[in-house]
Parts: structure tokens; C-alpha cells; sequence
């Protein structure tokens, strides 16, 4: 069967090409076209687009790249309606995805399966009838979400697991331990995956970390995509390294990271890595009050929403401050007042996740739905979630 997939950023392209590997063991005549990055190339299929063409955060960039924008939309509507496949698979990556849903329901009777549920339960919760009218099938990986889409708004999804989870357990039971390092402990600096998280967040956290740089080697988790001399912009005269294509491995020697919000919290808390969670934004007593008063969710961070309290402190907005990313690091530094405390709740972050082979799961049951009749709800919800 012929599988066309979208995913828009770099956690995306490594969750999907997890999801294209188990694709071909459940379907060994599985064809891929897809949008999305090296990772999904090198599972197979045809690329049509990077994700580096789409990945643009936050109103300004987005205005600015909007024709880029639309142009790949309409590139991606004809090339999808033009190889014709057996369904549409969605990751993450809503504002783009989404649009493509609602003109495939218009449009066409292609299935549209979505990998990685839009996080509407955070932001734009009106969102959910798009998802009710244009998505087939959803597929969660944060167990929080069952209770918000089947308990709130009784749209049945999927709890698959969660890909991270199965992600780090699989590279620490094969990892070698070879990392270049000095003998000084490592803090690591996880500042986001695009252009304008690294140059919100990075300058701040470097200074912060800068003060214990005496005992402790500064690295920081170059991003997929990010040329290093982007890098060099932020880092000179800092005592610190960039590494590409490690952040795993970075992850297993450090004993504290400085992490902006995302995938990386939950990684970072998988390692067992006590973290400060750093996120800089505009007018932050605005966004402050925007965000008491509009959000939907009391945290950021990915390990505190999945544990439903503050285990990881959020420095978010106007919380957000040199002074006060130096004064929590330390606390989770060996010998911290908070380290402890970080590190046992965190056994209760593994629990929450459930069994490892999210992608093995989903992939079992998009194959199944789409050999089936093709009509995907004809799948009762109890017998998919049995899988």
C-alpha cells in the first residue's frame, strides 16, 4: 500500500521514520512519499520537500515566509491528489497539517490518519472540530491526552505509547559510551530546534551556566538543520562546545540540563538528567497574564503536564531571567537541594508512559485499517486500543 506522510520539524522526521520502519515490517510492499527530513530519506521513498522549507516559528518569520508557506501547501495538496495513496499520514505539526486535512475531506476520500495528536489541549482548543470533521483516525502518545479528547470532547483517539520513551530505552541498552569530553561533569545546554528558540534562549542560558564553568563543562545540543556558524554567533567567549548529531549521547554524561520547552524536556528526563526548563518570549508580562488567562494547561513542559504538577521548574516569561536560571541550576547540580526530589519523580514520568512500541502499535493499526473496507471507523475503539 502507498503511504504519504507530512512532518514538518526534526522531532517529527525521527518519530515518522520510526513510524515508515514499522510500516514496512506490517506491510513489506509499503511505498512512501513524504515531506520531511534525512531521517524519513533514509528509511525509503520519495521526498518532495525538507522540512527545513516549512519549519517557521512565530508570527513575524511565518508573515514573512508566508508565500514559501502557501506555495508548499498547494505543492503538497497536487503531489498528495496526484500519487493517489492508500492514506495520509499526519505528524504533528498542526498548522500546516491541518489545512491539509480539511482539503483532503473536501477534496478527496484519501484516509487521513494524524501521528502525534495536535497539542489543542494546550492552545486553539476550537481546533477540535477541524479534527473531529477532517481526521480519520488520531493517534496519541502523551496518556494526559486520552482523558482531554474521550473524557471532554468524546472523540475517540489512540494511545500508542510514546515514541520518545521507546527512542531513548533502545539507544541506552545499545549505546557504546563513546562521547568526547573533558573531566569535568557536563551541564548540558538544550535550546530548541529552531532559529528563533536558540536566539531567544541560548544568550541567557550561557550566561547562567557561565558561572559554574569552573567545575563543569559547558556543552550545548547543536540542532538538526542549525549551521554552526549560527551557533558561533551566541557562543564566542563563552566556555562552551557545540555538538551535532549527539544530544543522546550528550545526555547520558550530564548530570544537569538547561532545557527549552519541547520533545528535549522528556528526553532530558529520561536520561535521568535533572533539568531547568528556559523559555524567553516577547513582552513577557504580557504573555505572562495570556498565559494564566488563556492557556489551557498550567505547564510548559512536557514531564510536568504528564505528572500533573511543577516537578521541573518552568522559567517561562516573566519568570524567565539569568538570575533566576543560575539560582535553580544550582539547586539541581550534585549535592542540590531539589536534585533528589527531581530524580524520583521522574520514575513516576516513566510509569505514566506505559509499555514501550508506540510506532510498532500504530502501525499495526493504520495497516490493518487501511487493508480493512476503508471505512476506518468500522474498527471498533475498544478492539484498536487491544493492539
Amino acid at each position: 500500500m502507498k503511504y504519504y506522510l507530512i512532518a514538518g520539524e526534526a522531532s517529527g522526521d525521527l518519530h515518522a521514520s520510526r513510524l515508515m520502519r514499522a510500516l514496512r515490517q506490517c506491510d513489506p510492499q509499503a511505498e512512501f512519499r513524504f515531506f520531511g527530513g534525512d531521517l524519513m530519506a533514509a528509511e525509503g521513498g520519495q521526498p518532495v520537500r525538507h522540512y527545513r522549507e516549512l519549519a517557521y516559528m512565530g508570527f513575524v518569520p511565518v508573515l514573512l515566509h508566508l508565500p514559501t508557506i502557501l506555495s508548499n501547501m498547494r505543492r503538497c495538496k497536487r503531489d498528495i491528489v496526484g500519487w493517489q495513496p492508500d492514506a495520509v499520514i499526519l505528524v504533528d505539526y498542526p498548522g500546516f497539517n491541518l489545512d491539509i486535512a480539511a482539503y483532503l475531506h473536501r477534496h478527496t476520500q484519501i484516509p487521513v490518519c494524524y501521528y502525534i495528536a495536535p497539542k489543542i489541549w494546550a492552545w486553539k482548543e476550537y481546533r477540535i472540530r477541524n479534527i473531529r470533521r477532517d481526521v480519520d483516525e488520531l493517534f496519541s502518545i502523551l496518556p494526559f491526552e486520552v482523558e482531554f479528547f474521550e473524557g471532554k470532547h468524546h472523540y475517540p483517539i489512540h494511545y500508542v505509547g510514546n515514541p520518545t520513551a521507546d527512542e531513548v530505552e533502545e539507544f541506552r541498552a545499545s549505546y557504546d559510551g563513546h562521547f568526547q569530553r573533558s573531566s569535568k561533569p557536563i551541564i548540558a545546554l538544550l535550546a530548541g530546534s529552531r532559529r528563533q528558540e536558540i536566539k531567544d534562549n541560548l544568550p541567557a542560558m550561557l550566561r547562567a551556566a557561565a558561572t559554574f564553568a569552573a567545575d563543569y563543562e559547558l556543552v550545548v545540543a547543536g540542532a538538526p538543520g542549525i549551521p554552526a556558524d549560527y551557533y558561533s554567533r551566541f557562543v564566542e567567549g563563552h566556555p562552551v562546545r557545540v555538538v551535532y548529531g549527539a544530544t543522546y549521547p550528550l545526555l547520558s554524561h550530564a548530570v544537569a540540563a538547561l532545557v527549552t520547552s519541547g520533545t528535549a524536556t522528556l528526553e532530558t528526563a529520561l536520561f535521568g538528567v535533572p533539568q531547568v526548563v528556559c523559555y524567553e518570549t516577547p513582552l513577557p508580562r504580557l504573555i505572562s497574564f495570556l498565559r494564566r488567562h488563556l492557556l489551557r494547561v498550567k505547564y510548559i513542559s512536557l514531564v510536568n503536564l504528564i505528572v500533573d504538577r511543577e516537578l521541573v521548574p518552568e522559567l517561562v516569561a516573566d519568570t524567565f531571567s539569568e538570575d533566576n536560571i543560575r539560582h535553580h541550576l544550582s539547586q539541581i547540580l550534585p549535592g542540590g537541594s531539589a536534585r533528589e526530589a527531581m530524580l524520583e519523580g521522574y520514575r513516576e514520568v516513566r510509569e505514566r508512559l506505559g509499555k514501550r512500541g508506540a510506532a510498532e502499535r500504530a502501525a499495526s493499526l493504520i495497516v490493518r485499517l487501511v487493508s480493512g473496507d476503508g471505512k476506518f471507523a468500522s474498527l471498533e475503539v475498544k478492539e484498536v486500543k487491544d493492539v
